[in-house]
């Protein structure tokens, strides 16, 4: 089996409300990934479209952005795993190529989450667990992670001060990223100043300068086996490794809070793949969908051991001088979260990192990037690991 390389990304701007509808939301990061590549349309052979169902009305968009991109009548499909449907859709174009079915595969993801209103999103990710036993209750994304800040500040010490330092970062880096959707940024006068709206009571302990925000966005990755890699681009990136697993949808199925136990595992098949260690990545983008969901990565993931993750923030080891630069780009917590479009967007700073086209965050010399993408409440998990030559 010859390598899978990605030859083309491209985003829109994440944004508040996107005017227009999901066909030229969708197009914005579709043309910049063929331009990118350098592609026409015939060049592509299939065509994979990821997002949550239920925040527009459109049944089937695979059909109706194929069409629109104009990739008739190459075949479509439709993939989802709520927060994690964009790299799972890459998982499944590196198959089809790897398969020989497809040379070349486009991946697009997208959300656009102002069609309904924030308590219509919020009762909707709600449902992304399970409906029987704990949605009923009220149950939403926020109240989960507060769940798992508090076993992590119970088990291990972990402060309010950590989770700030998080977003300070954060905040830091998307003021740099003019596709993020927030470009401000932060001091801890933000996290201690009663008046200010970060500290805004959400789910204790999370405040409102924890929590990301929802986004209309897309993004998108072209994906070509080894010998259509190395004719279209003159820097492809190797998918050197994949991890994939998934967890109790019942909160009340798992042992462990302080962590999540499926981005554990597929953290481990995806270095496993890719013959490296944890210190051998240089920059890592991980889902930080919470302050405490990057804290839980740093250690999911090894870069520090169970209850050490805090020390990385404090010492600011997860800057782009540090030892192991994560979320450079500003990550969820500033760029915004448009579910299917979030994957795509992780996997598009990784790669303008591992060419040398990440501008003012560029981590020096990086060749070896990690892609940390988690759906839902950690029911599931996808790892990544990408590599230049």
């Amino acid at each position: 089996m010859g390598k899978v390389g990605i030859i083309g990304v491209g985003q829109s701007r994440f944004v508040r409300s996107f005017r227009g509808s999901i066909r030229e939301l969708a197009f914005e990061a579709f043309s910049e990934a063929m331009q990118d590549a350098a592609l026409s349309t015939k060049d592509i052979n299939a065509s994979i479209i990821c997002s949550a169902p239920e925040y527009d009305k459109q049944r089937s968009p695979s059909a109706v952005l194929a069409e629109y991109f104009g990739l008739n009548p190459q075949p479509t499909c439709y993939v989802e795993s709520l927060c994690s449907s964009g790299t799972t859709g890459i998982r499944l174009a590196y198959s089809l190529v790897q398969s020989g079915l497809h040379d070349v595969v486009l991946v697009a993801g997208f959300q656009k989450m102002s069609e309904i209103t924030s308590a219509e999103s919020q009762e909707r990710m709600g449902r992304g667990a399970d409906i029987q036993w704990e949605a009923p209750f009220g149950t939403m994304m926020p109240a989960y992670y507060a769940l798992h800040a508090q076993a992590h500040m119970t088990r291990y010490g972990t402060t309010l001060y950590d989770l700030a330092q998080i977003r300070i970062k954060s905040a830091h880096y998307g003021a740099q990223n003019d596709k993020a959707m927030i470009r401000q940024t932060l001091t801890m006068d933000a996290f201690v100043n009663p008046e200010s709206k970060f500290t805004n009571p959400i789910a204790s302990p999370l405040r409102m300068g924890d929590c990301c925000a929802n986004a209309d966005g897309a993004s998108c990755v072209i994906v070509a086996n080894e010998e259509k890699a190395k004719a279209f681009s003159r820097k492809p990136i190797w998918i050197l490794g994949l991890g994939s697993a998934t967890a109790s949808v019942n909160m009340a199925g798992r042992n462990d809070f302080s962590g999540l136990a499926a981005a554990v595992e597929a953290g481990k098949q995806a270095y496993h793949m890719a013959r490296v260690e944890p210190k051998d990545i240089d920059v890592a983008e991980v889902h930080d969908c919470f302050t405490i969901a990057e804290l839980m990565a740093y250690e999911n993931l090894g870069f520090a051991k169970p209850g050490e993750g805090a020390a990385l923030i404090r010492a600011k080891e997860t800057y782009a001088e540090g030892i192991i630069p994560v979320n450079v780009d500003g990550g969820l917590l500033s760029k915004g979260h448009p579910i299917g479009a979030t994957g795509g967007s992780q996997v598009r700073t990784i790669v303008l990192q591992l060419r040398g086209e990440a501008g003012a965050a560029q981590v020096e010399d990086a060749s070896i990037g990690l892609v940390h993408n988690i759906g839902g409440v950690g029911i599931y998990a996808n790892v990544m690991i990408l590599g230049r030559e």
